[in-house]
């Protein structure tokens, strides 16, 4: 049997110690009864050995050191609101208090209770809010003691769960001047990928819209380009040669200053200088720049005398020496029934580099007409006579829009059995140019001379050779007609050009007076 111990000291230690006890964990029980957890006293003492773990940074807890009466004035307010009856059975007080003071003994230090289970959640409050509520030296060695008025009032305003889910701190968020300057430095970037992207497509879309071109040289240009402008070339096509041997920048701007110049495209070779400006090429073209080429014009129906003397005027070169070459026609390549190059010479603007020779630039004339014919089909050396002779005739009767009825008729009147006008073209223009003269009026006497080989009132068929420079409109309708059963025609506006056809002498003669008519409204014209 143990030794009774009756010292009353003793007992009233032993009652001092269990009473402390008590008012500990009362004291405990109403901290975390503020924090709303529901506290359970353990039915039988729990021991726990100690773990190696991180010790938590616990919490302040007062050491209420009030009567029992302020224990037990709070134990009954908790239960008037509601929570668990906290009384401790009389039997288990004292293993209560016995765990109490061994966790004390195990964590002297801090004396905090870890063999409590309902005692965990004090560190967590801490961890979440200290920092917070607590005075920066709330965790050093020794605590200092708070009001427990301060303590309750604080720890009351919240969810133990929101409490410890703000335990781990969430990053901070960018202060807005740092938005600013991020959002400032985005647009900058966005901006200079944008320049940079149009400046790249712009290197790529120049060539495809043709903005990389030049519009015109600076002039005055070098060395020496010789362009042949073909008879019947348009502006469009010598614009696209003469940018092509860079003789200019830009057909377009050229063709613009070649139309406000108001000039004509005339066939021939012209000599210009690479790189020239627009203006200067315009000008090598209509002839103004006659000081450095040889230029001279042709109309169309001129007379081989006509012509010659033209070219004579234009280049420099004796009118004799040009008839000479011209009396000479096999040297040139044309049909052998002609006499000389009448109706072979081109008509046109011509321009030839200073010093070409006379053959040179007749030879130039009388490839452009065979080059015509050839283009018709027509090869035949005697073929290309018929057709040169007809076309002078119908570049002489006719105005240009008749030109291809005009040929019909004289084909009409060459056929064979033709009763009406037996085979004779009946021209004055034929007979007038066997005389060596130029009149709308010819007299009987005339008419009837056989011995003019260009009277076809007397004599049947073509003429002996042409009567003049037939151009290419009137070249083309006589290698290829229009097709009518017309055998007379009459021009009875010389100003206009106008001309009636028929088939019988009657109708015709009906016209004539048509033309007589117009003559004595404009006297002096037809003389």
């Amino acid at each position: 049997m143990s030794p009774v111990n009756n010292d009353p000291s003793n007992d009233a230690s032993e009652d001092r110690t269990r009473q402390l006890t008590r008012r500990e964990i009362r004291a405990r029980e109403r901290f975390l009864e503020t924090q709303n957890q529901e506290i359970l006293p353990p039915p039988v003492p729990v021991h726990v050995e100690p773990v190696a773990v991180p010790k938590p940074q616990l919490a302040y807890v007062p050491d209420y050191a009030s009567a029992d009466s302020e224990a037990t004035s709070h134990a009954s307010e908790l239960h008037d609101d509601g929570i668990q009856d906290e009384s401790v059975p009389s039997e288990s007080l004292p293993l209560q208090a016995e765990a109490a003071q061994h966790a004390e003994d195990a964590h002297p230090e801090t004396a905090e209770p870890h063999d409590v289970e309902h005692f965990a959640a004090v560190p967590a409050y801490e961890d979440a809010h200290g920092a917070e509520f607590h005075d920066p030296h709330a965790h050093d060695e020794v605590y200092e003691h708070h009001d427990p008025a301060f303590d309750y009032e604080l720890h009351d305003t919240h969810d133990p769960h929101e409490l410890m889910a703000s335990a781990t701190p969430a990053p901070k968020a960018p202060s807005k001047k740092v938005r600013r300057r991020r959002r400032l430095v985005a647009l900058l970037l966005s901006l200079t990928v944008f320049v940079a992207a149009v400046a790249i497509g712009a290197q790529f879309l120049k060539p495809l819209l043709g903005m990389d071109k030049v519009s015109d040289y600076p002039g005055p240009g070098t060395g020496s380009v010789t362009v042949t402008v073909a008879p019947g070339s348009g502006p469009k096509l010598v614009a696209t040669t003469l940018q092509s041997q860079h003789v200019i920048a830009n057909a377009d701007t050229f063709l613009a200053a070649f139309t406000a110049a108001g000039g004509e495209l005339s066939p021939g070779d012209f000599t210009f200088r690479t790189e020239m400006k627009n203006s200067d090429a315009v000008n090598v073209l209509l002839g103004k720049d006659s000081s450095k080429v040889m230029y001279f014009a042709l109309s169309a129906g001129l007379r081989i005398g006509e012509s010659l003397d033209a070219i004579s005027k234009g280049s420099g070169i004796p009118v004799s020496e040009l008839k000479a070459l011209s009396d000479s026609p096999a040297q040139f390549g044309v049909p052998a029934p002609a006499k000389n190059l009448e109706g072979f010479l081109a008509p046109g603007e011509y321009r030839f580099p200073l010093g070409t020779s006379a053959k040179d630039i007749l030879q130039k004339l009388v490839t452009a007409t065979t080059d015509e014919l050839k283009a018709q089909g027509v090869t035949d050396p005697a073929r290309q006579y018929q057709i040169i002779t007809v076309a002078s005739i119908v570049q002489a009767e006719g105005g240009q829009a008749d030109y291809g009825n005009v040929a019909g008729a004289i084909y009409n009147r060459l056929k064979p059995g033709n009763t009406e006008t037996n085979g004779l073209i009946q021209s004055d223009a034929t007979v007038t140019y066997g005389l060596g003269t130029k009149t709308f009026h010819l007299t009987d006497a005339e008419k009837a001379d056989k011995s003019n080989p260009y009277n076809t009132y007397a004599n049947v068929g073509l003429p002996v050779g042409p009567i003049g420079s037939p151009g290419k409109t009137a070249i083309d309708a006589a290698a290829k007609p229009t097709a009518n059963n017309y055998l007379y025609w009459v021009t009875i506006n010389l100003d206009t050009k106008e001309t009636k056809f028929s088939s019988t002498l009657a109708e015709h003669l009906r016209y004539v007076d048509q033309y007589n008519q117009w003559c004595a409204a404009n006297a002096g014209r037809c003389v």
